[in-house]
């Protein structure tokens, strides 16, 4: 092969991969200003000046698109938590759990309708053990899950808490739960798996209702009542309220 052929396809690559993430991001500014209606292939493309034909090159159709933008968001989520995470020293367990969940409420409120694509309707069911491989909006689901999951079992490891003792676990839950724990593969007991997602619900819980409005019914400002679940958080995960808070709002 020439030297010339070998830059050629490597010249359409680019060119793809550049087109690829123009149609991505056209799509989330349509997002932002108008909502998910507004997203459709034909708007986008009269926006980038291609035929809609034209555009089915790169995706086959809509919902295509709307997965590869979700795994890009959840990447950028991902990106965000880990670096309010580094600022903390890996032995400040406390800091850096405080930090990831602050940021993921400051990235949410700050990005309510990207929120709303990423969490308000789930992908479709995936089968867990599936040896085919995953499509990327759930690798990218699962990195997000990961920032959350590994604090979890670094906070166990540093200092086991009381959790729920097997048989106190109903046995349709208990083989959930431990089914859960091996596909992360964390040697922990069934109780600490439900304390995590216990405390996973309480927090995502309250941002999805700020985020969608659902609490002006109450407070006209949410974060001291995050900051009061947050503490409850920490308590259930073994950490005193302080160990968790006293480095303020983010």
């Amino acid at each position: 092969m020439t030297p010339a052929a070998r830059v050629a396809p490597r010249r359409r690559e680019r060119l793809r991969a550049a087109t690829i993430g123009e149609i991505k991001q056209t799509a989330r500014r349509f997002l932002v200003a108008d909502g998910p209606a507004a997203v459709s292939l034909r708007a986008i493309a009269r926006d980038m000046g291609m035929t809609a034909p034209a555009l089915y090159r790169y995706f086959a159709s809509l919902d295509e698109l709307v997965t590869a933008l979700c795994a890009d968001l959840y990447d950028e989520l991902s990106r965000y938590l880990e670096e309010a995470r580094d600022e903390h020293p890996v032995d400040d367990l406390g800091a850096r759990f405080a930090a990831v969940c602050r940021a993921f409420r400051n990235w949410s409120i700050a990005h309510r309708p990207e929120f709303g694509l990423m969490f308000g309707t789930p992908l479709a069911a995936l089968d867990p053990d599936a040896t085919y491989p995953v499509p990327e909006p759930y690798e990218a689901g699962r990195r997000f899950g990961a920032v959350f999951e590994q604090l979890f079992v670094d906070l166990w490891r540093a200092a086991p808490f009381d959790v729920p003792a097997d048989d106190q676990i109903p046995p349709p839950l208990r083989d959930q739960l431990d089914a859960y724990l091996a596909r992360l593969g964390a040697p922990l007991p069934a109780g600490a798996a439900q304390v995590f997602l216990s405390g996973w619900i309480r927090l995502y819980g309250m941002v999805a209702l700020e985020v969608f409005g659902h609490l002006s019914f109450a407070v006209t400002d949410a974060e001291p009542m995050f900051e009061a679940e947050l503490a409850n958080a920490a308590v259930q995960f073994g950490m005193t309220p302080s160990r968790a808070t006293d480095s303020g709002s983010a």
